[in-house]
């Protein structure tokens, strides 16, 4: 399934989950609710979530003359893209995101860390990467996600509230949905969970088009292939304070786990991002 289409289902499908974990928590009124509850919370994040990322991890900004800035220059050319702006973290740790509502309100951001271990080749296949990012609009995406997964959980904790003191009367009929565990159960449990799966798989699918995208950009996979490979393996020696809140937006996310923990990373395994830039099955 083309990863576009694979978004726009999972988003689809966090939607109607905040939806239906609204009217249940809040009652009648409960769609409406989780309808202005995810635009209010969508805004916000359209408009700020760049300034504050930036801001949590002290970014600061480079320009001319800077090496990082000079590749981000010639690849977003090469991609047709407005030149973002360009920022290093004083951080060890290799790493890099993109942020921004859109193409002309960008920002690319690396460590101090993968400065120093990439070289020019690789450092390009990571900037090409999250250049994709930026063209492909992921960081709103990832955003509008991370967004409805927190208002389900508001929902879900609303419902626990609701079935503690009495609940709803849900439809009107009079029906006190707090006197059925098992739907309150799922609602407190289950719905928040399968938030945090949809979210988990969109930047997953997100990293696997980025790293197409990015090969392309940069002209070859090979640099972002050797680039990936250097990051997952000093990052876990030397791992970056991230909150977990914006982990997804980073290159590779330092012990995403594997087999069934993998469900719950914002990122692919590098071994498998690898296979899939050479050529092999994900």
């Amino acid at each position: 399934m083309p990863n576009g289409l694979k978004t726009v289902i999972l988003l689809g499908l966090l939607t109607g989950l905040l939806l239906a974990a609204g009217e249940y928590a809040f009652g009648p009124n409960g769609l409406i609710f989780g309808f202005v509850l995810a635009l209010v919370m969508n805004f916000g994040s359209y408009w700020f979530s760049d300034k504050l990322v930036l801001r949590m991890y002290r970014a600061q900004e480079v320009g001319p003359g800077d090496r990082l800035y000079s590749i981000v220059e010639r690849l977003s050319r090469q991609a047709n893209l407005p030149m973002p702006r360009v920022y290093i973290i004083p951080d060890a740790s290799p790493n890099a995101f993109a942020t921004g509502r859109n193409p002309s309100h960008a920002a690319v951001a690396a460590t101090a860390g993968i400065l120093q271990i990439l070289s020019d080749a690789e450092l390009e296949g990571v900037i090409a990467h999250e250049l994709t990012h930026v063209k492909h609009r992921d960081t709103l995406i990832s955003s509008v996600a991370a967004t409805l997964a927190a208002a389900i959980l508001l929902a879900a904790r609303g419902a626990m509230y609701a079935g503690m003191f009495g609940g709803y009367g849900g439809r009107g009929d009079g029906r006190d949905r707090g006197n059925n565990p098992i739907a309150l159960l799922a609602m407190i449990v289950l719905a928040p969970l399968a938030a945090t799966l949809i979210q988990m798989a969109i930047s997953r699918s997100r990293e696997y088009a980025a790293d197409a995208g990015g090969a392309q950009i940069a002209g070859n996979p090979y640099g972002l292939v050797e680039a990936l490979k250097k990051i997952d393996a000093v990052s876990k020696r030397v791992p970056l304070d991230a909150n977990p809140a914006t982990a997804h937006m980073f290159i590779i996310k330092p012990f995403s786990g594997a087999g069934l923990a993998s469900l719950f990373s914002s990122h692919p395994p590098t071994e498998d991002r690898v296979r899939a830039l050479l050529g092999g099955i994900r």
